[in-house]
């Protein structure tokens, strides 16, 4: 069983899509399709390199400013967040390109693509996985069964059942051996053998015995796993150094973990010391300082010390991204700031 943790389907609205700002996928059973990994995107969205921001208005997708000044007008069947200077965008049933001044720097084509990370982007053609650089250029020809984007200078691709990883040059430096595998993070990846999980390191050497029903990525040296039906976490040495003892678990940022206690969300510090009390429906990590919870089935943030910065009131509440988080209000999707003001009123 594939299981991918927090994204959510959200209709922008109406428009069905997938929406990857809480950035964590579980390895269980066969590998996503690394938001870690969707039809959305292949890699986090944390490499956002201009901050442009997507709107949906009458049915159309395009960009504004950090101000909520359109930068781009709303013209695009389906269009992501800029990535290493360029957006996937869809026209028809067919997906290409633009650069921050919306010109489309890659024609509409293919039936399938992702975005770009380390200047690459993944493509789909006639069913195989390829790369192409940032010109459109083929510069991995499409040969793979399946693939994730580069991260640290691998991707993990499929080659029939299996999975290995190859480098820039298209050359297999890990040979396909493993029943699903995920991106490198602080050196070590996640790969899935005879139905467990455990890490490998760069050289393709298995470091932590496959042992875990589920796993997360390194994150500032810890990664939360699943032993049966708990979740702790281990260290890069595979030792647990927080017990195995909660209902859900994610990973680190900004030093601190969401955990689930019965079936409340609380935070957890490095230590394994709960610093916000489990309390909340559902949350997200915390990003510049904020984080996203909801209470009584309303979305609102709070900071690292727990306190309710910007009050329960919206239907959804995704976490920020350059100053900006994406939120669900009053039927259409729209921006706030860090002090809960719109720069973008709700729409649709």
């Amino acid at each position: 069983m594939t299981l991918v943790r927090n994204f959510v389907l959200i209709p922008l609205t109406f428009s069905w899509v997938i929406v990857l700002h809480l950035q964590i996928t579980w390895a269980s059973g066969k590998p996503v399709y690394h938001k870690q990994v969707t039809k959305s995107s292949l890699v986090e969205q944390r490499n956002l390199s201009k901050q442009l921001f997507r709107i949906l208005q009458n049915g159309k997708y395009g960009y504004i400013d950090h101000t909520g000044k359109v930068v781009i007008p709303p013209k695009y069947d389906l269009a992501w967040s800029f990535m290493d200077g360029l957006a996937q965008i869809k026209v028809g049933d067919e997906y290409g390109y633009i650069d921050e001044t919306g010109k489309q720097v890659i024609s509409p084509k293919y039936r399938l693509s992702y975005a770009f990370t380390n200047g690459l982007a993944l493509v789909v053609v006639d069913g195989k996985y390829g790369y192409i650089n940032s010109s459109g250029k083929v510069i991995i020809q499409p040969q793979f069964d399946g693939a994730l984007a580069f991260k640290n200078g691998l991707a993990a691709v499929q080659v029939d059942e299996k999975w290995g990883y190859i480098d820039y040059t298209g050359k297999i430096v890990i040979k396909p051996q493993f029943e699903a595998a995920l991106h490198f993070y602080e050196g070590l990846a996640a790969v899935q053998i005879d139905g467990k999980w455990g890490y490998i390191n760069a050289d393709g050497q298995v470091v932590i015995e496959p042992q875990f029903e589920g796993t997360l990525r390194f994150a500032q040296g810890l990664a939360a796993v699943q032993v049966n039906d708990k979740y702790g976490y281990i260290n890069s040495s595979g030792k647990i150094a927080i017990a195995i003892q909660f209902h859900d678990a994610w990973e680190f940022t900004d030093g601190l973990a969401a955990v689930q206690v019965g079936d409340k969300w609380g935070y957890m510090n490095a230590n394994g010391e709960i610093v916000i009390p489990a309390q909340f429906e559902k949350t997200t990590n915390f990003s510049q300082g904020l984080a996203a919870v909801k209470i009584n089935n309303k979305y609102g943030y709070i900071d690292k010390t727990g306190k309710m910065v910007i009050s329960p009131q919206f239907n959804l509440g995704l976490s920020f991204v350059n100053g900006l988080a994406l939120v669900y209000s009053r039927g259409g999707a729209g921006y706030i700031n860090t002090q809960g003001r719109f720069v973008w009123n709700p729409t649709n």
